[in-house]
């Protein structure tokens, strides 16, 4: 398979999860591109261990990880150095909710239940997504996130019990 045919058919997939992750257009297609240019880079070495969409997958799911984290510690060494903040924890928050085919009047709700995911942790974060919103099943998100079927089955409860404690707290 090509580079090219490898692109064209798995684009839209890295593109909508990165949205998943990042609620803002801009940084998903940023993310996409460096997805692509790592799966170009790295495709020579890829060893079909696993299935070629489960690859993109884990590096898709990296990236956008990555990107938040980098994200953040831009967030905090700008407004450190502004006020000099050295012991205070500044929270990240989420750039603002751009995601295409929502409806307007839905738009609030929406952000509301994203902003809560967001605060879960990583692997929290990553099931509720591949689960939830991608409509993956739990053979193939066990997959992409390395895990047995157990141990995918009891951290997608915490993070459900977690997600609804965050609700909760905001009302």
């Amino acid at each position: 398979m090509t580079f090219d045919e490898i692109y064209f058919e798995h684009h839209k997939m890295v593109f909508n999860l990165a949205l998943q992750y990042v609620q803002n257009i801009e940084d998903a297609e940023e993310i996409t591109q460096d997805v692509f240019v790592k799966v170009f880079d790295n495709l020579n070495s890829f060893k079909k261990e696993s299935n070629i969409k489960t690859w993109i997958y884990r590096i898709s799911i990296n990236q956008s990880l990555d990107f938040l984290k980098s994200k953040q510690s831009q967030k905090w060494n700008f407004l450190t150095s502004i006020f000099r903040l050295n012991d205070a924890k500044v929270k990240f928050e989420p750039t603002n909710f751009n995601h295409p085919g929502i409806e307007l009047e839905q738009k609030e709700g929406y952000q509301k239940i994203f902003d809560a995911i967001n605060q879960l942790s990583d692997n929290q974060k990553t099931v509720i997504i591949l689960l939830k919103i991608e409509g993956k099943s739990q053979a193939e998100t066990a997959e992409i996130m390395n895990l047995n079927v157990k141990a995918l089955e009891s951290l997608f409860q915490r993070a459900k019990k977690n997600l609804e404690i965050i609700l909760k707290q905001k009302g």
